[in-house]
C-alpha cells in the first residue's frame, strides 16, 4: 500500500515567487487526494488504466523521494527565511509554496502520479514553506490551484511554465496574491502575503554519494548525505554551508558553476546517469580561503535559524574521517581543507556564542 499521507515534494523544488516565473527556492507535494489503491483496477467511470506492478513501483519510488524531500525542505525553511537579511543579492519576495501536476513527471512516473497518487491536470500545492506567508494564510499541501487575482490558472502539460505569466503581473504590483483554491471539493479564497527569503532552489540529489553541491543559485544535497546526517542540526550544517558558497559567489569564482550545474540537472532526475559521478566529476577542489569563509558564514546562518551550533565541528570531523578526500566525488574530496575548516568553525562558534550572550546582532 502506498502511504498517501507521505506523498510530498517529488523531483526538484521551486517556490512560487513574486516575479514573472516560478522562482526556484524550495518545495514539496502534500496529501494527494486519490481513490486509487495499488493493485486495484479503478472504476470504468474514472477513465484511468489498471494499476500495474510497474506503476505501483513507480509510485513507491516517488513516495520514498517525497519522504527525503520532506526532511530536506523542513530543515531548509528557517535557513532561507531567517537569513534573508544576509542574502543581499539573493533575497527575493516569495509566496512560499510549490505547485505541480502529473506532467511534472516523465513516462511511467506521469501515469503513476495520475493513477495511483491522484495528481491530475490542475496544478496542486506540493509544498508550503514553514513560516512563509502561504503557511500563515492557511494554504495546505494538496490544495488545487484554481485562479490567481480572478484569472483562471492554466492546466495540462504546460501549466507550470504558464502559471508564471499569471502570477508575475499580480506580484509586481502588490504585496500579496489573491488565490482561489479547491480543497476537498470546495473552493476557497485566500490572500497570500509575500515572504522575503533567500531564493535558492533546494534540490534532492538522487544519488548515494555523500555530497552537496552549489552552483550559484541552487543547493543540492544527495540522498547519501541525507542518510549520513543523523539529526536536524547536522543536515542544517550541510544546507547552510552550501548556501554560504552561493552567497559568497564561490561557484562562479572557481569556474565550477557549469560543471556543478550539469551534475545538479542530472541528479534531479528520478533515474539519473550516475556515470557523471565517476572520478571527480570534473569538479575542482574548493580553495582553502573559500572553504573557511563559507564555514564562518554558515555558522551564523545556522545560529540565526535557531539550530544548535555546538555540534558543527564534530559533524565535519566525522564526515572527513568516514569519507576522506581519497573517496572521489565525496564531500571531503571537493572540500579537502578539513584542518583549516575546523579551526574556523571553532573560532566562529565561540564568536557567535559571545554575541548571543551579549545580545548583539548575529551578523558576521
Amino acid at each position: 500500500m502506498i502511504p498517501m499521507h507521505r506523498l510530498q515534494r517529488f523531483k526538484s523544488a521551486a517556490l512560487i515567487a513574486g516575479t514573472a516565473a516560478l522562482l526556484a527556492a524550495c518545495s514539496t507535494p502534500g496529501q494527494m487526494q486519490s481513490s486509487s489503491t495499488p493493485g486495484v483496477i479503478p472504476s470504468q467511470a474514472s477513465g484511468k488504466p489498471e494499476v500495474t506492478p510497474q506503476m505501483a513501483a513507480a509510485a513507491d519510488t516517488l513516495t520514498r523521494m517525497a519522504t527525503q524531500h520532506d526532511r530536506l525542505y523542513r530543515i531548509a525553511a528557517p535557513l532561507l527565511i531567517d537569513n534573508a537579511q544576509l542574502c543581499t543579492k539573493h533575497a527575493r519576495n516569495l509566496l512560499g509554496f510549490t505547485a505541480k501536476n502529473r506532467y511534472t513527471y516523465p513516462g511511467q512516473y506521469n501515469e503513476a502520479a495520475w493513477v495511483v497518487l491522484g495528481m491530475g491536470e490542475r496544478l496542486q500545492v506540493t509544498n508550503v514553506l514553514a513560516g512563509s506567508g502561504a503557511a500563515r494564510a492557511g494554504l495546505r499541501q494538496g490544495d488545487r490551484l484554481v485562479a490567481a487575482g480572478g484569472t483562471p490558472l492554466p492546466e495540462g502539460p504546460n501549466a507550470l511554465s504558464q502559471a508564471g505569466a499569471v502570477f508575475g503581473p499580480i506580484m509586481s504590483k502588490q504585496a500579496s496574491l489573491p488565490l482561489s483554491i479547491e480543497r476537498n471539493g470546495n473552493q476557497r479564497d485566500l490572500t497570500i502575503p509575500v515572504t522575503r527569503a533567500c531564493a535558492f532552489a533546494i534540490e534532492l540529489g538522487n544519488a548515494d554519494n555523500i555530497n552537496a553541491y552549489a552552483d550559484g543559485s541552487r543547493v543540492m544535497v544527495t540522498r547519501g548525505m541525507l542518510g549520513f546526517a543523523q539529526n536536524d542540526d547536522e543536515l542544517a550544517y550541510v544546507v547552510a554551508r552550501t548556501m554560504a558558497h552561493n552567497m559568497l559567489g564561490h561557484a562562479a569564482t572557481q569556474r565550477n558553476a557549469a560543471t556543478i550545474g550539469s551534475i545538479i540537472d542530472n541528479l534531479t532526475a528520478i533515474t539519473p546517469d550516475t556515470s557523471m559521478l565517476i572520478g571527480s566529476g570534473g569538479i575542482k577542489a574548493m580553495p582553502v580561503a573559500d572553504d573557511v569563509a563559507a564555514d564562518r558564514l554558515a555558522i551564523y546562518l545556522v545560529a540565526r535559524a535557531g539550530y544548535r551550533i555546538d555540534g558543527a565541528s564534530a559533524f565535519w570531523k566525522r564526515l572527513a574521517a568516514t569519507y576522506p578526500a581519497r573517496i572521489l566525488n565525496g564531500y571531503t574530496a571537493n572540500h579537502p581543507s578539513t584542518t583549516q575548516r575546523i579551526a574556523a568553525i571553532d573560532k566562529t562558534v565561540a564568536e557567535v556564542k559571545a554575541k548571543q550572550s551579549g545580545k548583539k546582532p548575529l551578523v558576521p
